[in-house]
């Protein structure tokens, strides 16, 4: 009996040494400690940091500015990231709330911001609190301004109160300029940055292309005083002032970055509405149809008379069917038939673009009369649609303003964001942020907010990161490397948005 519980004794004790051995080796799991990367400025001095431009850089989204939309602001994520390498303070004019909009004199000139309703955008039903003449004490590190074209960066009297009823002046840069007769130039070349961004030209383009084209192309005129609020700046014109510009911002050995333009046609506000959005059964395209015949008659006398082409005859035809009709427009650019009676109508093609605010026009009855439909049978004015002809217009000045941006980022030394490659990119497939996708489409997309114009606090982080991305590569920082990147879940774009 001994001898056997002594053989149990010595075999459990090497069971056990066994055991233990088996553990220590190979079931104990090893941590492997993250190396700690640590995060260098390479050769970037953000020590003083000045962002300039339009609503873009203000931070302006859901169709306002309002203090959520501002701290979220690319170039206020920017200066986040600054401050680990020592980047300063960054100062931002911001509004009184998050309801957005504007008053002056207790007077509401500027629209609350939007949310979604469950059906749509819809605007916050409150009063907005800040009034334009409660002026704000700066120097403001974001002197992005809301509604500023590339000639306004210059103009002297923008920041005058007097000015904002008759459109010299801009209630935004009014809250926040030095004094009334400054330039927004000037009040950012007076902070001396020793590093800056601008994004500016987009307004040069974008009113044109949001009034449906209702402005005129000033191509060929160098003088943007004698333009309206939404006129085309002519692109010669464009490039003397963005290079006075850049050429200000870089004087002192400043370092900086300059962003493009984006094409018009990669934003919601272009691509939400379809072209053929009109539903209609048999019997009502039969009667639409019987009310277009005289003109689509005109029409072929005009072909018999060679006034217009056979090409033109075809594209000038109303005709709706059962099922989906793409809506009845006037277009400026057709041949000019007046002499015979006959207006400039047609039905819109895939090429055209129902500005994003059509959608709750089209359809709508004129008077209450059932017989009068807009985009139907009343055809839509210039204002509702980008005809083909005015979106070739819009292209071909940015891209002339993309070249100068080009050339000017090129010959003072600074980065070149390619917005406009990248924005292209959502519109056409997506891009993936982290785990999610930003694509074009509006509210659920991700990258735009409900104006269908400006990103939202994701899509801002998207440019933010690109402009890290690109100071890791030509000034040496380490942003990426080190894990400083932004992070798409920290920016949530469910709607409804927090209301104020």
């Amino acid at each position: 009996m001994k001898s056997l519980y002594k053989n149990r004794l010595l075999l459990a004790s090497a069971l056990g040494l066994f055991l233990f051995a088996s553990c220590e080796n190979d079931d104990i799991p090893v941590v492997e400690e993250e190396e700690v990367i640590p995060l260098v400025a390479g050769s970037a001095n953000v020590a003083n940091y000045v962002s300039i431009g339009n609503s873009l850089t203000a931070g302006l989204t859901d169709g306002a500015l309002f203090i959520l939309g501002q701290e979220n602001s690319f170039p206020n994520l920017l200066a986040q990231k600054f401050a680990m390498i020592g980047g300063g303070d960054f100062t931002q004019p911001l509004m009184n709330d998050n309801i957005g909009g504007l008053l002056l004199g207790g007077v509401q000139i500027q629209n609350p911001r939007l949310y979604f309703d469950g059906a749509g955008p819809a605007l916050v039903n409150q009063t907005p609190t800040t009034e334009v003449s409660n002026i704000q004490a700066g120097p403001y590190n974001n002197m992005g301004v809301p509604g500023a074209k590339s000639f306004h960066l210059l103009a002297n009297g923008y920041g005058s109160i007097g000015g904002v009823q008759t459109g010299q002046a801009n209630p935004y840069f009014v809250r926040m300029a030095s004094n009334p007769n400054a330039s927004m130039l000037e009040d950012a070349v007076a902070q001396n940055p020793t590093f800056f961004s601008l994004w500016i030209g987009s307004n040069d383009v974008l009113s044109f292309a949001t009034s449906g084209g209702a402005g005129v192309n000033q191509t060929g005129n160098p003088d943007p005083t004698t333009y309206g609020s939404t006129d085309i700046t002519d692109p010669a014109a464009f490039d003397g002032i963005y290079n006075a510009i850049l050429g200000s911002l870089a004087a002192n050995g400043s370092q900086g970055i300059v962003a493009n333009i984006p094409y018009v046609f990669t934003i919601p506000y272009f691509t939400t509405v379809p072209y053929n959005p009109v539903p209609a059964d048999a019997n009502t395209a039969a009667l639409v149809n019987a009310g277009y015949a005289p003109y689509n008659v005109g029409l072929q006398q005009a072909l018999a008379a060679g006034l217009i082409t056979a090409e033109e005859a075809t594209a000038r035809t109303i005709n709706f069917v059962e099922g989906q009709n793409a809506v009845v427009i006037e277009d400026e650019y057709l041949t000019d038939l007046s002499a015979l009676g006959l207006p400039n109508y047609r039905q819109t093609t895939e090429a055209d673009l129902p500005t994003l605010l059509s959608a709750s026009f089209i359809g709508t009855l004129v008077n209450n009369d059932p017989t009068l439909i807009n985009g139907v049978t009343v055809p839509l004015a210039d204002q509702w649609v980008l005809t083909v002809d005015e979106v070739e217009e819009v292209t071909v000045a940015t891209d002339a303003y993309n070249a100068s941006i080009a050339a000017a980022a090129s010959a003072n030394g600074v980065i070149l964001i390619d917005a406009n490659a990248f924005l292209q990119q959502i519109f056409d497939t997506g891009i993936m942020f982290d785990e999610f996708n930003l694509n074009g489409s509006l509210v659920f997309g991700g990258t735009f907010s409900l104006d269908g114009v400006h990103p939202t606090a994701r899509g801002n982080a998207f440019v933010a990161n690109q402009i890290l991305l690109a100071m890791d590569e030509f000034l040496g920082t380490n942003f990426e490397e080190a894990g400083e990147l932004f992070k798409a879940a920290d920016f949530t774009t469910i709607y409804p948005e927090v209301l104020p």
